[in-house]
């Protein structure tokens, strides 16, 4: 009845074949003269998805997460990874090929400083290192007397026998209406923000801002409608934009080509010697731009400007076109799961509900609107002890069966052309415990703390952090992810530079979406999240007041389960709060769903005052 088209639940993995893998890189290695390499889990964009041909690390380690670093020396190798991982990366790897290390007990530099041996030569791709990065390796290096080699081609590609080829999926155009702005007007405030910086020009690493900025959207990675591609804006003169053209119909290259040079990819190096003649100052994007151009920009005797892409904060902060379709999104979506919610309800008593089973009926119930382009990154789905991994990735050899008792984590997104979801819904497989109401109410109250707040302009989501963890801190307890991320209109629904955290220093503009999402995980025994977007919109000034005002508007419209909420804990005003999002929930999705009775009717009942 259900299935999953967008998402593959196979385990991936192969410990078996991470011996012989190591050992052919080692013999590449040693005929390039080198004693060790340092494999990272990137492509030359810094992209959380990456396509198939740069998933370098999975196929060196069989390690299948989104973040981690291999560490290849002649006699041993480590893989660290972060506290999501340590679990999967041990599951995942031959323990005789690498020792897993993880990243709060050592970094990727002090294991090399304590293991690289004195006059070793380490390799890396500069390709795959950002700046930052690559000083963090060379101190490394230098502590132990060791030399860092930048390669010149990738040794892993060399040995990698059925590597698959690079991405060439369509470019598309973006709809005029759902952009809200043309290219030439974008590219027109980019040179302004070049100017009163004094850059003569910026490259444009992240794929993410190329898409923004060209109107553009492709299909080279999952779960993002990213085109691959870089480009270089000058102050003065004509952007060039570096795209493959076996991607571009003749209609899509003649309207790119109306505001930049169209290039291939291979040219970008050659493009930045020009840029950079003279001395140059080229603004470079920290966070995504490879150690590879700033290399070739010192080279050609150019200035490098480092700092983050002036088009950040000009896509985070949404226009009036792209709130429009967000919102349109989110109807659809909130359908789609008051759909599911529905069918669970009826469905979970039974006791045949799987983790698989409900994630894709989530993602039909979404296919059935029409409009479904992608789901916005891999589902989770936790039933139980699973709920308490917040990055849990259900496979078919962890699939778990819903049992009675239980709290059921669904954290999903979807893509659609007019925006991008992202919803997180936790919900009881029979009578909840006086715990899990506890936990769950003060998750619920920390989450509505944060919607409810007015702030003054300048503030930073650090300083908002707060706001929704106060009622797990009374109770001696906590969280340990960030409350919310950024989120793009139809591109990556992780997006920067701001974000609801202790690491949120970028204040919130109007017309950012972002996730406000706290939680709460038992170890071994359950999991709580609950997740809405919001979008930061200005709010008035009471009198007497001497600050601008901002607050968040809510776009996400799927109810609450009430069974896991206890009313005593909550106070009036969050009560009120509570009721009058469900009601604006029955008042939209309602009419969505009239025409079928079930639905229609389950929505009444989930939608009803918390107290009477």
């Amino acid at each position: 009845m259900f299935e999953s088209r967008f998402q593959s639940f196979a385990d991936s993995a192969a410990p078996e074949l991470g011996a012989a893998h190591l050992a052919l890189l080692r013999a590449e290695l040693g005929r390039r003269g080198l004693d060790g390499f340092v494999v990272p889990r990137s492509d030359a964009h810094q992209n959380e998805y990456v396509p198939p041909c740069d998933e370098r690390l999975a196929w060196l380690t069989g390690f299948t997460g989104s973040a981690g670093i291999a560490l290849v020396l002649r006699d041993e190798a480590a893989l660290v990874v972060d506290g999501r991982y340590t679990i999967q990366a041990a599951a995942q790897t031959d323990p005789s090929a690498y020792t897993v290390v993880p990243l709060a007990q050592q970094t990727p530099e002090a294991w090399l400083a304590a293991h690289l041996p004195a006059g070793a030569r380490l390799g890396y791709d500069p390709w795959l290192v950002t700046s930052e990065t690559l000083e963090r390796l060379r101190k490394a290096a230098a502590g132990a007397e060791a030399a860092l080699v930048a390669v010149d081609g990738n040794p892993i590609d060399a040995v990698w026998a059925d590597r698959p080829a690079a991405p060439t999926a369509p470019v598309t155009l973006r709809d005029p209406a759902l952009a809200g702005e043309t290219t030439a007007s974008k590219l027109a405030r980019i040179r302004e923000k070049l100017a009163a910086e004094k850059l003569d020009a910026v490259v444009l690493s992240d794929p993410h801002g190329v898409a923004w900025t060209f109107n553009i959207r492709g299909g080279d990675v999952s779960f993002t409608p990213l085109p691959l591609s870089w480009a270089i804006v000058p102050q003065e003169g004509r952007p060039t934009l570096f795209v493959d053209a076996r991607k571009l119909s003749n209609a899509v290259r003649d309207a790119l080509a109306a505001h930049a040079e169209i290039a291939e990819p291979v040219m970008l190096e050659r493009a930045l010697d020009l840029a950079a003649a003279g001395g140059a100052t080229i603004r470079l994007d920290q966070a995504t731009a490879p150690a590879q151009l700033a290399s070739r920009i010192e080279a050609a005797g150019g200035k490098i400007s480092r700092g983050a892409s002036p088009v950040a904060l000009m896509q985070a902060a949404k226009n009036e076109a792209e709130l429009a379709g967000m919102r349109a999104a989110h109807l659809r979506d909130g359908a789609a799961l008051v759909r599911f919610l529905a069918w669970f309800d009826r469905e979970a008593p039974g006791g045949a509900l799987t983790e698989i089973g409900c994630v894709a009926a989530l993602e039909t119930f979404r296919r059935d609107t029409g409009l479904l382009k992608d789901l916005s990154f891999p589902s989770i789905a936790g039933a139980g002890p699973n709920g308490a991994l917040p990055h849990y990735r259900v496979s078919e050899a962890s699939n778990r069966r819903l049992n009675p008792g239980e709290l059921f984590v669904i954290d999903s997104g979807a893509q659609y052309e007019d925006g991008t979801t992202d919803v997180t819904r936790t919900l009881p497989v029979g009578a909840p415990s006086d715990e899990m109401r506890d936990r769950y109410t003060r998750v619920l109250k920390g989450h509505i703390a944060v919607a409810r707040a007015v702030f003054p302009k300048g503030t930073s989501g650090a300083q908002l952090d707060p706001f929704a963890r106060q009622f797990l801190w009374a109770a001696g307890l906590d969280f340990d992810h960030g409350t919310g991320h950024g989120v793009g209109a139809y591109l990556s629904v992780h997006e920067g530079p701001a974000r609801i955290s202790k690491l949120g220093t970028v204040p919130l503009e109007a017309g950012m979406v972002l996730s406000d999402e706290p939680g709460f995980y038992k170890e071994g025994a359950f999991g709580i999240r609950l997740e809405n977007l919001v979008v930061v919109r200005p709010e008035p000034t009471p009198p007497g007041g001497e600050r601008e005002l901002l607050g968040f508007e809510t776009i996400t419209f799927a109810p609450f389960d009430r069974r896991v909420i206890d009313p005593v804990l909550l106070t009036d005003e969050e009560i009120a709060w509570l009721d009058d999002y469900h009601a604006r929930v029955r008042e939209l999705i309602g009419p969505l769903v009239e025409g079928e009775a079930e639905v229609a009717g389950w929505l009444i009942e989930a939608t009803a005052p918390l107290q009477g």
